[in-house]
């Protein structure tokens, strides 16, 4: 056995392992960054990026679709599954070296392997041990499967999803959270006759209402069947097909179906609780500073409970090294980091739904006011719906930011800066937003909440 020391050991690659490792780097900690796959993990390979490569891929062959209703001469002439996966392979690809070199440069030493906690702030990899005066957790997660339903053959998750090398006709997704609609999305650009398949009342269930029934409003427009607060009873399956049985009795036939209900904190078998970390199912409990159970162990990302998101990630790696180095940050609260669903079209929120807003400050104290992004010009231009929706305590602050459209996305840092500042309609409502552009919706809302609408009434 050989014995290594370092400030700081990371236990794990991933977005929020290797955020705290490069800015631990920067702030000139010696720094070991344990990963037993490739740096960058679910994000870079098997997520984040590779599934917003086939959402572009999708979004390319809806504009060929509908080239000439603008006059442009062009034509759909399929989809080439090996084409799409040389894109989206080149495009990991790409960013993978630029991790590796950026991780190289910073002088972060990696050791390959498989690595488990032990007591003292300890990181075990084979027969070698990495102690540090810290350690940061920071391993994942995985795809959750339904109870009885085992994956294999026809029945994938969102990893085997991303493989398929054919087009399917006909597919089943399990989930209408984030990754459901995204995948749904994908393939019924594609082509594929889609169903979602969820159990709560809405796509999107953790989103404001008027969110959800937008994207399902546009989902129908698409195409993409769904059935709302059903169950799968059962999955059966062939070599050519495969059939979900839902919970009213409804039999769904299909070539694929996509298990998405989910991921799980990945911390099995990690030594984490005999090492004095407590788990409450399989989540690591930490702390509001993000400190475990253990002396000098610190958690991150998903195995900590709330949004499983890769920037929550970075955000909490970050702060993790600060307060390591002694720097007493401050920690984005799940609430205010934004959220964002990719698909077609897009759903991006940040704060309160209008719901919870009701809940916590009473119902008389909010006031929402939701904007259509039929009134915005450059919304018409690229030819998308959508609604944005603001939220606020009456005679005070934003409290939440909904939008749903293609490209909103690219807006959710404003709404953000709102939320987080605390800021009023009537502070924001001076400021010009550029036109055309849809940055103009949100300037629309707070306008019209400041009391003085433009284009609307």
């Amino acid at each position: 056995m050989t014995e290594f020391t370092a400030d700081v050991v990371v236990l794990g690659g991933g977005s929020g392992g290797y955020a705290a490792a490069l800015r631990l780097a920067e702030l000139g900690k010696d720094v070991v960054l344990v990963e037993k796959d490739k740096l960058g993990g679910t994000c870079l390979h098997r997520g984040c990026i590779p599934t917003k490569a086939l959402l572009h891929a999708a979004e390319v062959a809806d504009a060929a679709r509908g080239a000439g209703d603008i006059g442009v001469l062009a034509s759909f002439g399929g989809i080439d599954p090996a084409g799409v996966r040389a894109y989206r392979e080149g495009i990991v690809a790409k960013e993978f070296k630029g991790l590796e070199g950026l991780i190289s440069a910073r002088g972060i030493r990696v050791v390959r392997g498989e690595g488990s906690l032990e007591s003292g702030a300890t990181v075990r990899v084979g027969d070698d041990v990495y102690r540090g005066s810290d350690v940061i957790l920071a391993t994942g997660s995985y795809s959750r499967t339904l109870p009885g339903l085992d994956i294999g053959g026809r029945v994938l998750t969102s990893e085997q999803a991303l493989d398929l090398d054919v087009v399917p006709e006909r597919v089943v997704v399990l989930g209408g959270g984030v990754i459901g609609v995204e995948f749904a999305s994908v393939w019924r650009s594609f082509g594929v006759e889609v169903t979602i398949v969820e159990a709560l009342p809405h796509l999107l269930p953790a989103e404001d209402v008027s969110s959800s029934k937008s994207l399902e409003r546009a989902f129908r427009k698409r195409g993409i069947g769904f059935q709302l607060g059903r169950r799968f009873s059962s999955v059966t399956q062939t070599e050519s097909a495969v059939t979900v049985s839902l919970d009213d009795g409804t039999n769904l036939e299909a070539d694929y179906v996509l298990v998405a209900v989910g991921r799980g904190p990945a911390t099995a078998g990690l030594g984490f609780e005999d090492a004095g970390v407590r788990l409450d199912r399989g989540f690591v409990q930490t702390d509001e500073r993000l400190r475990t159970t253990a002396p000098h162990v610190w958690a991150v990302g998903d195995i900590v409970p709330g949004l499983q998101l890769a920037h929550r990630g970075f955000q909490q790696g970050i702060f993790v090294a600060e307060e390591i180095a002694g720097l007493s940050p401050v920690l984005v609260p799940d609430v205010d980091v934004p959220r964002v669903a990719y698909s077609h079209p897009e759903v991006a929120s940040v704060g309160l739904t209008e719901a919870q807003a009701q809940e916590r400050f009473g119902a008389d104290a909010v006031r929402a006011y939701e904007y259509n992004l039929a009134g915005n010009g450059r919304s018409e231009i690229i030819g998308t719906a959508g609604i944005v929706k603001i939220v606020r305590r009456i005679d005070g602050p934003v409290v939440g930011a909904h939008l749903v459209g293609d490209r909103v996305g690219e807006l959710i840092t404003e709404a953000q800066l709102a939320v987080g500042w605390e800021a009023h309609p009537e502070d924001i409502a001076p400021f010009v937003h550029a036109h055309p552009t849809q940055s103009e919706a949100l300037g629309e809302a707070f306008l019209a909440l400041a009391g003085k609408p433009l284009h609307a009434l």
